[in-house]
């Protein structure tokens, strides 16, 4: 255990004690009572021992360190919530029952996603609780920004004047006030915050990292990501490298492994060699962009040898739709025969589905095994030992992409498309080994009260010329404000770094530097970050061990919900000791965002004027302010169907449940929900296409041979291989209607590799840094701390380099020096480099963590001329932790991402990873290892050219709209305020629809 001096706790004493503080027998004196660990068999058949769950609040442990004295450790054993990815991983912290400090964290056994394994990033938790480099107190700037003078101050003081200052914007506008959030972390604790305070206020990092492969499975089923049954898949089919960096790699790496030692097969499409593609019997290294050609000519196998599930997708999926109004729109010449032929012989009049068999063998026929294989630069066979492992799959292919190929390149949204078309195909849907939807398998309780929806519209998150953006355009951000498009009064950061993890980080810090656009910022971290740096306010929130986080994530075939607890806190209040704010049990003034929203937001509306503060009253206590355990103790006894009843067979109440095991499975083998029977009641008829209306005309349910059901997310109720939405708001066309290719910016004939160009692929992640939500973790740092640049032998052999020599790459805004490590796991033609690492600061002393940032330089010219020089990299330091004086690596890698101009899909908004790379050669002299140059005047026009590819509301809104309404926003607001701007054109009652409820009902997302 380290000495946590500095964080203000006390040592471990010296002998055993009790929680009273009573000495204990040591080993010589008295044997202790020998234990039995629980033992559980997984799903692998594999054991694992756990300390049982009766023995948690108070276990006995020899001290290690302690030796040759055999000294007992009483320990208190506290749940929580691995925060260092998305895949919400149940922890278990060892807290020593005397000092309340933390010994260490390991699995949680009760957890049904994770089971008790966890990867390093859960252990790393303690490296990042006991940081020497933790921000402890809150701070405020006292000098210009970017400066680096601080002052501390107190909790009320920042309060008070953030509360203030909000309170101002607020009666002037509801678009002034900004949360802009990385990765949640949480399941709507934040949003309900934001709804509130009656702003839109809602800004996420959506579009730099999903928002590709949301916008493609939205437009199939109204869900916006996959939930694959890995565990009873008979097929596997991987883009990109989820067993080391997917998703929920950790949940999902354990099932795809258990399933391939079951005899599962794997498909991996991705151009490096990965953990994954190693694991993998059939790895196509395909060229980025490719994919959907290679996805549909497996599908066009099923297609054309009748290998795909007719009936599945004769009930299910809206081809009638198709047939009845947009075939016009079809290119393919022998589709438009097929088509041309039918309409002349009359079977269009009642189209059977003969006829979409015969349109679907003809339209997809192009999409051959040779194409793909040439297209994919990969060999043929390949494609055909995929496609025939897909066709053998017997309904159980799980499937999934997330970022990769989806949020890299130019329509990427198609990938997801495509690859769920072969879900479609197989009947692979919603069944056990097959792939259902998050909202499925994901379990979001109602808390107890729930918000208006906002009567605004912030035109820099969701403006005009995005209308189907998933979500908000947040990395455009500082362009926007450049335009002069509007300015924000107060804006926070929470778990976000903009100006380290977007592209175009230099157009972000002269937004950030400037008060005129930015009045307020607020930086919401435990760790200093190069986004921090040039906020008004850095206040101090706490890791995983640290706060109170509801969690749910779709991790398998069922739905679980986790509690993330302040471990110190539990512990205390478990000895007797009263903590009345979290901060009062974490180290220095360390907060959680929970207590911390609540406050503010009480501050903001102390009478209750603005409308504000009634939505933080307590459900127990009248006109009182709602307490932390207030607010969850409604949530598990009247939101979680079963808790209440297996806390009582425990003899607990709900909020004590969760207290003591800090998760809870509320269904388990959840299958095929679309195909639950619909309440007659609930249809007051059926329309040409199926659709099960009330009495108002909208759709909830559909009818099939006769029965009612409660269908899909869409508004057709079905499976939407033909996407009536995309088509009226302006993309008709054949390739973005249906699942088809849309031509990458990063395809071959874009890139001449002869002439030194070379493609560059940057979003991929090092698995054990993958979102460790700050780079302050110094054993994962150990091992991950270069970031090289992968370059294939044939590539450094044109080139003249070896491993270890420095590079030159430029982008279209700039260039970046970094060295090269040769090696034969990347595809010919591309160079490939992690956007996790890189990190800097700007003082030697304050800034960032000394054993895994740079000290930088920065430096302008006044007239978009940027440069980042490094002075020097990692060095060893003397802290209260031993482990600082003894780091031995240089080198942390080069911030990439501000060399990358901003390249946002005008359908997804996703901003597309992919770089052209317009020279890489050998560095040129007095070149350093991590210099970056960038002109931001380059970075405005390359802006300005991918803006002039979208197509605006304004000029294509069916209904006089400014969004479809049945897309999904993370706080929606009301239906008056999705009006465009002086349109008076009233929208359909169908268009006008409330989205279709999720078949899970009330616990979906």
């Amino acid at each position: 255990m380290l000495d946590a001096g500095p964080l203000g706790s006390e040592k471990p004493a010296d002998g055993p004690t009790n929680a009273a503080g009573e000495a204990l027998p040591t080993f010589a004196e008295a044997k202790p009572e020998r234990v039995e660990m629980l033992e559980i068999e997984h799903d692998d058949g594999r054991m694992s021992q756990y300390p049982p769950a009766d023995k948690w609040d108070d276990w006995v442990e020899w001290d290690a360190k302690a030796w040759p004295k055999k000294v007992a450790r009483n320990y208190t054993l506290v749940p929580t919530v691995c925060f260092n990815c998305e895949s919400a991983c149940g922890l278990l912290a060892y807290v020593d029952k005397k000092t309340y400090e933390i010994k260490r964290f390991e699995g949680n056994p009760a957890h049904p996603g994770s089971r008790g394994r966890n990867c390093a990033k859960g252990p790393a938790t303690h490296n990042q609780i006991y940081d020497p480099e933790r921000i402890l107190y809150p701070l405020k700037r006292v000098g210009e920004r970017g400066e680096g003078k601080w002052k501390r101050v107190s909790w009320e003081e920042a309060l008070e004047d953030i509360a203030q200052k909000m309170r101002e914007s607020r009666k002037k506008r509801r678009d002034g006030i900004t949360y802009h959030v990385g990765r949640p972390g949480e399941d709507g604790f934040a949003n309900r915050c934001v709804a509130a305070w009656g702003v839109d206020g809602h800004n996420s990092h959506t579009n730099i990292c999903s928002s590709g492969a949301r916008f493609g499975y939205w437009f199939w089923g109204g869900f916006d990501r996959p939930s694959p049954d890995h565990a009873n898949a008979r097929v596997m089919l991987l883009i990109s490298s989820h067993l080391e960096t997917g998703h929920y790699f950790n949940p999902h790496a354990q099932r795809i492994m258990e399933a391939k030692e079951k005899g599962a097969k794997i498909i991996n499409f991705d151009p490096r060699l990965s953990n994954t593609a190693s694991k993998s019997d059939v790895w196509l290294s395909t060229w980025p962009g490719s994919e959907p050609t290679v996805l549909l000519a497996i599908a066009n196998h099923l297609i054309q040898n009748d290998l795909y599930d007719k009936e599945f997708v004769r009930k299910w999926v809206n081809w009638r739709e198709f047939l009845a109004g947009w075939t016009d729109h079809i290119e393919s010449p022998k589709a438009r025969a097929v088509i041309e032929k039918a309409q002349a012989a009359g079977e269009f009049d009642e189209p059977s589905f003969e006829l979409f068999d015969r349109v679907l063998k003809a339209l997809y026929a192009e999409f051959t095994f040779e194409r793909a294989a040439k297209e994919a630069q990969v060999e043929v066979e390949r494609v055909r030992q995929a496609a025939e492992l897909v066709a053998d799959c017997d309904g159980k292919l799980a499937t999934h992409t997330w970022r990769s190929a989806s949020i890299g390149n130019l329509g990427g949204w198609q990938v997801a498309r495509c690859l769920f078309f072969l879900n479609v195909l197989t009947g692979s849907v919603g069944t056990p080994g097959g792939t259902s939807f998050n909202s499925w398998n994901k379990f979001k309780p109602k808390p107890m009260s729930v918000p208006d929806p906002q009567p605004a519209w912030d035109e820099m998150q969701l403006p005009d010329e995005y209308p189907m953006a998933f979500f908000e355009m947040s990395f455009l951000l500082p362009h926007f404000l450049n335009e002069g498009r509007g300015d924000i009064d107060v804006y926070f950061t929470r778990v976000y770094n903009p100006m380290w993890i977007n592209p175009d980080g230099f157009v972000w810090l002269d937004a950030l530097k400037d008060p005129d656009k930015i009045k307020l910022h607020v930086a919401l971290t435990p760790t200093w970050n190069e986004t921090a740096w040039f906020a008004d306010y850095v206040l101090p929130m706490g890791h995983s061990a640290e706060r109170h986080d509801l969690m749910s994530q779709e991790t398998h075939a069922g739905q679980w919900i986790a509690f993330r607890q302040p471990v110190r806190r539990v512990a205390m209040e478990r000895a007797g000791k009263t903590v009345d704010k979290t901060w009062e049990a974490n180290p220095g003034e360390v907060w959680e965002e929970s207590e911390f929203w609540i406050d503010l937001s009480v501050r903001m509306d102390p009478d209750g004027e603005l409308g504000v503060r009634q939505w933080f009253e307590s459900p127990y206590r009248d006109g009182e302010v709602v307490t932390v355990d207030e607010y969850f103790r409604w949530i598990f006894e009247n939101s979680v169907p079963g808790l209440p009843e297996a806390a009582a067979k425990e003899g607990l109440e709900p909020m004590e449940y969760m207290r003591k095991f800090g998760a809870f499975e509320v269904e388990s083998d959840y299958y095929t929900p679309y195909a639950r029977r619909l309440d007659a009641a609930k249809a007051e008829e059926t329309d040409e296409f199926g659709r099960a209306l009330d009495a108002d005309g909208n759709p909830v349910g559909l009818e099939i041979d006769g029965e009612l059901y409660e269908g899909f997310g869409t508004p057709s109720r079905k499976l939407e291989f033909f996407s009536p939405t995309i088509a009226e708001w302006g993309w008709p066309e054949q390739q973005h209607v249906i699942p088809w290719t849309l031509r990458s910016h990063v395809h071959p004939d874009e890139i001449d590799i002869a002439d030194g160009e070379m493609l560059l692929l940057p979003n991929f992640r090092l698995p054990t840094l993958i979102h460790t939500r700050s780079a302050n973790a110094k054993w994962l740092y150990e091992i991950s701390h270069k970031n090289p640049i992968w370059m294939n032998p044939v590539d450094a052999e044109r080139l003249g380099v070896e491993t270890g020599d420095l590079v030159r790459a430029t982008t279209e805004i700039g260039y970046m020096v970094d060295r090269v490590w040769v090696t034969e796991g990347i595809k010919p033609g591309i160079i490939a480099m992690s956007h996790h690492l890189g990190r800097w600061r700007l003082e030697e002393d304050l800034g960032g963590n000394k054993g895994t940032t740079a000290v930088a330089r920065l430096e302008e010219d006044g007239k978009g001329e940027h440069k980042l020089n490094i002075l020097h990299g990692a060095r060893a330091w003397k802290s209260f932790d031993p482990d600082t004086s003894r780091i031995w690596w240089e080198d942390v890698g080069v911030h990439q991402n501000l060399t990358h101009p901003v390249h946002p899909d005008p359908l997804s908004g996703a901003h597309c990873w992919l770089q052209k790379c317009w020279n890489v050669k050998k560095a040129e002299p007095g070149d350093r290892h991590g210099d970056v140059w960038v002109d931001t005047k380059k970075s405005m026009k390359v802006y300005r050219d991918w803006l002039a590819m979208t197509r605006p509301a304004s000029e294509h809104s069916p209904d006089g709209t400014r969004r479809p309404y049945w897309l999904k926003r993370p706080i929606k607001p009301t239906k008056e305020a999705y009006k465009l701007p002086d349109s008076d054109q009233k929208s359909s009652p169908a268009k006008e629809a409330p989205e279709a409820p999720s078949p899970v009902g009330e616990g979906a997302e």
